[in-house]
């Protein structure tokens, strides 16, 4: 579940209301406690909305974004801000001789239960063990050497970052560790035109921004996911 205290504090609000709705029923009448019903029902099916997009949605959209792509097989690819492996294990079941680095600092506040052992045994679990690689790091000072990769994902990881400026550098990174010819695919819930105007600026060609529709709602249409993606100039002919 990422960013598990959103919907249990939804959940939360929705159980009080009720509590609330009932005691004004019985002691203020129909009306008030209906009001406090219906408020209720709302912020349950935000709650509902969240926990849909985060344990179905995002494989839904991240399938369709990664069938897009239309990958060799012999990619060499990294997910920034890999977590338990959700995008990381999809991407490298699509792989027959390539692989993929996953880098993450673990952090549980952005994702429940996130432990690198935890992504070690997503991995194992699906066979896919054997063609994915886990680094601990920063997105913003990536370990990796320039032009080491064909292909860069990220999920709903940059945002994390507050600073319009580490934000950027992350984006920047992206970029330096894509080889020419290689894709950039981001999916995020904010901040993504930036993103769009920054690989735009760092002469990324065919920049596209989407919105990947109900399946990205985080308990509403106000909280939506987009995805970003781009191709880096050059490579062989």
């Amino acid at each position: 579940v990422d960013a598990p205290r959103v919907p249990a504090v939804l959940g939360a609000v929705a159980l009080l209301l009720v509590i609330i709705g009932c005691v004004l029923m019985i002691t203020s009448g129909f009306a008030p406690g209906l009001v406090m019903l219906i408020f209720a029902v709302f912020f349950g099916l935000c709650a509902l909305s969240y926990l849909y997009t985060t344990l179905h949605g995002k494989f839904v959209w991240w399938a369709d974004l990664l069938d897009d792509a239309r990958l060799k097989g012999d990619e060499y690819a990294v997910d920034l801000g890999c977590g338990r492996g959700a995008v990381m294990i999809s991407l490298a079941k699509r792989l027959t001789t390539g692989r993929v680095s996953g880098i993450d600092l673990w952090c549980s506040k952005d994702q429940s239960g996130n432990d690198i052992e935890a992504t070690k045994h997503n991995a194992r679990a699906c066979g896919v063990e054997d063609r994915v690689e886990l680094n601990t790091g920063t997105i913003t000072t990536l370990p990796y050497y320039d032009g080491q990769f064909d292909l860069v994902v990220s999920s709903l990881a940059i945002h994390n970052l507050k600073a319009r400026e580490d934000r950027r550098q992350a984006i920047t990174e992206a970029v330096r560790v894509l080889e020419p010819g290689g894709k950039i695919i981001i999916a995020d819930i904010s901040h993504t035109d930036e993103y769009a105007d920054w690989l735009t600026e760092a002469g990324m060609e065919s920049v596209t921004l989407q919105d990947l529709g109900v399946r990205g709602w985080w308990g509403g249409p106000w909280m939506p996911t987009s995805a970003v993606t781009a191709n880096r100039p050059g490579g062989r002919a």
